[in-house]
């Protein structure tokens, strides 16, 4: 967990890869973002270019056991190791895969800070 300004943020990073029709994927950097104080129930994943997705933790936490969607993102698991998130554009679709031991410890984060806040 990477430090931030406030204590209670988490910043993670996880290598994802772009899946195409391409023979061969390419690897992203991703910056895996929560703050509960902005958004307790948000996670948001950064891309290069400061691209931005934010979505529910509880749809990342649910798809990596089976296939979720809601509105423009849909995760599901891919075999017992990755994990896939596919993000809707009106341009098209980016398809990228993560290693799930990356997204459960992002996710380990995210609950750890969240109870170290509660009452």
């Amino acid at each position: 967990m990477s430090p931030t300004a406030d204590d209670h943020e988490v910043e993670d990073h996880a290598k994802g890869r772009i899946i195409s029709d391409a023979p061969l994927s390419r690897p992203v950097p991703v910056a895996l973002r929560y703050d509960p104080d902005f958004t307790p129930a948000t996670v948001r994943f950064v891309f290069p270019g400061n691209i931005e997705w934010s979505f529910p933790r509880a749809l990342l936490e649910t798809g990596l056991r089976a296939p979720t969607r809601r509105g423009d993102i849909g995760v599901w698991p891919c075999g017992r190791v990755q994990t896939v998130v596919e993000f809707h554009t009106d341009d098209g679709v980016a398809v990228v895969q993560f290693d799930t031991t990356a997204l459960l410890r992002f996710l380990k984060h995210t609950y750890a800070v969240t109870a170290s806040i509660s009452p």
